[in-house]
């Protein structure tokens, strides 16, 4: 019995749309991140990019569980002495809730150029309305 081992002329790109109104931020993060890798499909392989391009809409409807609104913050550093700076959760979501979903997705992916690839398929808009309705992405279903 031969190893089945995806290539980039055998894979399958599909197109997910995933409603992010109400979800967990954290357990919504996981499942994209495993649909951008490719992990829920049959031809999986660890070192090809079998992913979807996965499209977020209703970012900024995200939930959170606890006081992490408050208290979970977002950490930056320009590079320069001082060059610390830090928001939270609630000032990210009012300013680019889009960054809030990316980086928590980026944070489930690996560290390698693999992954900084995967990370492109993911389109994040805060409102309902996304551009990509010409590519037909189907409704990506969420398990709670």
């Amino acid at each position: 019995m031969k190893t089945y081992v995806a290539n980039n002329e055998t894979r399958e790109r599909n197109w997910l749309v995933v409603d992010a109104a109400g979800q967990t931020l954290g357990r919504l993060a996981t499942q994209i991140a495993d649909a951008l890798r490719g992990k829920r499909k049959p031809e999986y392989t660890p070192h090809v990019d079998t992913g979807d391009f996965v499209v977020v809409v209703n970012a900024e409807k995200i939930s959170v569980s606890g006081n992490k609104r408050q208290e979970k913050m977002y950490r930056r550093h320009s590079g320069y002495p001082g060059g610390l700076r830090e928001r939270t959760l609630e000032e990210m979501l009012a300013r680019r809730p889009e960054e809030v979903i990316r980086l928590a997705v980026k944070g489930m992916l690996p560290r390698n150029r693999l992954a900084r690839k995967q990370l492109t398929k993911l389109k994040v808009y805060a409102g309902p309305e996304h551009p990509h309705v010409a590519q037909k992405p189907t409704p990506m279903e969420i398990q709670s």
